[in-house]
């Protein structure tokens, strides 16, 4: 290992790209070809480099994978869930890096029964995940699924609980969707295509040859996926088909696993409806007219939308983001003024009730709920000092039952740190909430460090959650923010709408107004602010280096999506096409205009940049890998100062990086260990 290692040189190869009579070049293109031995050695390159340029910090990596693996019982089980006549949990023990899954039966003083280990499934491979598990419904049976790349395509195993023998029926590329019908022997899965979509519905009996079970449905628009569930009373196996606009669900009677899926309502382009059943009556709930949505009733003999009735209205200041029914109530979740909301109707009295929680800035979502006769509601409240808490709801009382709460191990005392919220102002006068952690008694006079944390895309809300691996930053002087931008739906659906399409910009805007708003207020200042996206925030993170390169000392950019214009012309490349619905389709003029002007591999330019970390996963099936180690090449061509810019990518594993947690908790820690030696701290 040399003393100062320099970084691999990239080989430019032209190669011209045209579109609506605009020509670019792209130096990097070359980079996509995977098979080719000169990609993987420019890769490993890059490893190396980022090896021997923080091989310095393994002592201080290793103290923080050592903080982190102290605050978390490495023994420890979850809270079980009654399904049945059995309880189900899951465990963990020391120095083993998977789950395993469990069940007692009758009682939880009855004998344990391991119906999977992980562990021993993982054994001998460097990547290990399991997709989802089906407990048949006499629970006799468990259906589960596992990926050993990285790529998340799935094969489905089924194990025999009384003999602890697997079936010789295996499903391979599989994804998310498994069912069982009724009889116990007949289930209901999807595959993909070669685009990564969900397209195809299956039916296979147990000891039927999988390769002759019959296709029951093929989604032929490419911007629709498909994907399964089951209604909580068991009736129906409902087939979902959505795109990012629009969706329309199909109905089988799961007793009758032989007969025909039916359309509960057809679809209609930008209108979206999710459907769950009880006592004959589908609840819908529908954005139709209701961009928070609302929640309509229909027959079951009779469910199209001339019959949609009114259940709960829907409400422009409050987003209602699903529901969970039971025989009795009905709990609904959804978001005001950036916070979750609970509500629990009562179908005897037809009252609703608000449920109301102890801290100004917190988390919420609903736990495992599998009985549709329970009276109670199982749900997980979390804040950025309190661990995640595990309560039942009592629906006709309202009062709460303590379950479980995480542990936090070593001298963690939540009484020593702080949650706040902060409001940022975006260049359009829009108030951008913020969610602050920090240690009681910090003074706001620039002098902290502090991570700033954003997402902004899909209509996805960054809860203001607690993570023990923050702690580890925090306790070293750090504020933790996260900027809650538009691209989410913190603050209803119109706040997804403006950002995205044509109004993406907003959502980089709101984040670059968010670090000038802790650094005016005295929480930082720019030499020790530091940024952080993953995946579509990554885009955020590239997009906001381009905007405002001088807004942080640091940015960490995941598995980034920063080739945005090329991606979304390739319909070969997984989930472009079902993407149009997200950022627009580039062959229109309009968008490609727009795109191309944000898209952060396209807007570099020779310019000072802040130090730099990035890390992608060579079999990452939602952000190829050719996007990140694109832009690193052109990044070392073009930044004019003397920066860090350290590359890691993951040779054997996908989108989410290690699969073992003791793995996953050493990859946190070395990208603290960067941050904080390139703080100097």
């Amino acid at each position: 290992m040399t003393q100062n290692p320099t970084p691999p040189i990239t080989p430019i190869k032209p190669h011209p790209i045209t579109t609506h009579g605009h020509t670019r070049t792209d130096n990097y293109y070359w980079l996509r070809e995977k098979e080719n031995p000169a990609v993987i050695a420019h890769l490993e390159a890059e490893n190396t480099y980022m090896q021997a340029t923080t091989a310095h910090t393994a002592d201080l990596q290793q103290t923080l994978y050592d903080e982190m693996v102290g605050r978390i019982q490495e023994t420890d089980s979850s809270a079980p869930v009654k399904h049945g006549d059995f309880y189900y949990y899951t465990r963990t023990e020391a120095g083993q890096q998977y789950k395993i899954h469990c069940r007692k039966q009758g009682s939880l003083d009855a004998p344990e029964e391991i119906l999977l280990d992980e562990n021993a499934l993982a054994e001998g491979t460097k990547y290990f995940r399991i997709g989802l598990t089906r407990i048949s419904p006499d629970h006799t049976l468990l259906a589960y699924s596992t990926d050993t790349s990285g790529g998340e395509q799935y094969t489905v195993h089924i194990k025999n609980l009384a003999t602890g023998d697997l079936l010789p029926d295996q499903i391979p590329h599989t994804f998310y969707s498994l069912e069982w019908a009724n009889d116990n022997r007949t289930l209901f899965y999807t595959i993909q295509d070669d685009a990564w979509r969900e397209y195809k519905l299956f039916r296979h009996t147990l000891g039927d040859d999988p390769t002759q079970d019959p296709e029951l449905y093929h989604e032929v628009d490419e911007r629709f996926m498909i994907g399964l569930d089951k209604t909580k009373d068991d009736a129906y196996i409902m087939l979902n088909i959505v795109s990012k606009e629009t969706s329309e669900v199909r109905v089988l009677d799961a007793n009758q696993p032989h007969a025909a899926f039916q359309l509960v309502q057809s679809r209609h382009q930008d209108r979206r409806y999710f459907v769950e059943h009880r006592d004959g009556q589908f609840y819908i709930l529908t954005n139709d007219d209701a961009p928070n949505y609302k929640l309509m009733t229909a027959p079951v003999t009779d469910s199209g939308f001339a019959n949609w009735q009114a259940f709960i209205p829907h409400d422009p200041d409050k987003l209602i983001e699903g529901f969970d029914i039971f025989t009795d109530h009905i709990a609904v979740y959804g978001r005001f003024q950036a916070l979750p909301t609970l509500d629990i109707h009562t179908f005897a009295t037809g009252e609703t009730s608000a449920i109301t929680f102890p801290e100004a800035v917190y988390g919420t979502r609903a736990a495992a709920n599998p009985e549709f006769s329970s009276d109670t509601f199982r749900f997980v409240y979390t804040s950025m000092t309190t661990a995640d808490t595990t309560y039942a709801l009592h629906m006709d009382t309202l009062d709460w039952t303590l379950i479980k709460q995480e542990p936090v191990l070593g001298d963690y005392d939540p009484s020593n740190y702080e949650t706040a919220r902060a409001w940022a102002t975006a260049d359009d006068g829009t108030r951008i909430p913020i969610s602050l952690l920090y240690r009681k008694g910090i003074q706001l006079d620039g002098s902290n460090p502090c991570m700033l944390y954003g997402y902004g895309s899909y209509g996805a809300s960054m809860p203001a959650s607690f993570d023990q691996k923050r702690l580890s930053l925090v306790d070293r002087g750090f504020i933790w923010a996260i900027a809650h931008i538009r691209g989410g739906q913190e603050m209803g659906r119109v706040w997804y709408d403006q950002g995205k399409f044509l109004h993406k910009k907003n959502t980089f805007t709101d984040f670059i107004a968010s670090g000038k708003h802790l650094i005016a207020e005295g929480y930082t200042r720019k030499e020790k602010l530091v940024i952080m996206g993953r995946s579509a925030g990554g885009l955020l993170i590239g997009a906001v280096l381009n905007m405002a390169p001088d807004l942080c000392e640091i940015a960490v950019a995941g598995v980034p999506f920063v080739d945005v214009v090329t991606t979304m012309l390739d319909e070969t490349i997984p989930l472009t096409v079902p993407e149009f619905e997200e950022w627009g389709n580039p062959k229109e003029k309009p968008y490609y205009d727009y795109m191309l002007s944000y898209s952060p591999y396209d807007n570099l330019e020779a310019k000072a940049y802040p130090h730099i970390l990035v890390t992608a996963g060579l079999n990452d099936p939602r952000v190829q890998y050719w996007e990140p180690s694109k832009w690193v090449a052109k990044l070392r061509t073009l930044k004019t100062n003397d920066t860090r810019l350290v590359y890691k990518i993951f040779m054997g594993a996908g989108h989410f990086s290690s699969s073992g947690r003791y793995d996953y908790l050493k990859d946190t820690a070395f990208e603290y260990a960067f941050i904080l030696d390139t703080l100097g701290l």
